[in-house]
């Protein structure tokens, strides 16, 4: 049996993994930043930033990649992620 992924930083590797691909990802927590903010929560694992490269993503316009990546990480939105800063490539 898997392991069950157990952090939003997995899951959000896993989805972009499965969806892009990428020859560089970079995941990082920055929920620590909005302590109080809208969106936070006290658990964190709220707000995150993601740098991406991946040959799916290249061709698109920076709109494009950036829906693309929101739309691999629909379920982690409706789970409760606030804020995604996204650098793609």
């Amino acid at each position: 049996m898997a392991q069950e992924l157990t952090t939003r930083a997995e899951r959000i590797q896993t989805a972009l993994v499965a969806a892009f691909s990428p020859s560089e990802l970079e995941i990082v927590d920055e929920s620590h930043l909005h302590h109080g903010h809208a969106g936070a929560a006290p658990g964190g694992e709220t707000h995150y930033s993601v740098r991406i490269r991946s040959q799916a993503l290249s061709p698109l316009s920076r709109l494009a990649r950036h829906r693309a990546v929101n739309d691999a990480l629909a379920a982690e939105f409706a789970a409760g992620l606030h804020a995604l800063t996204i650098r793609a490539d």
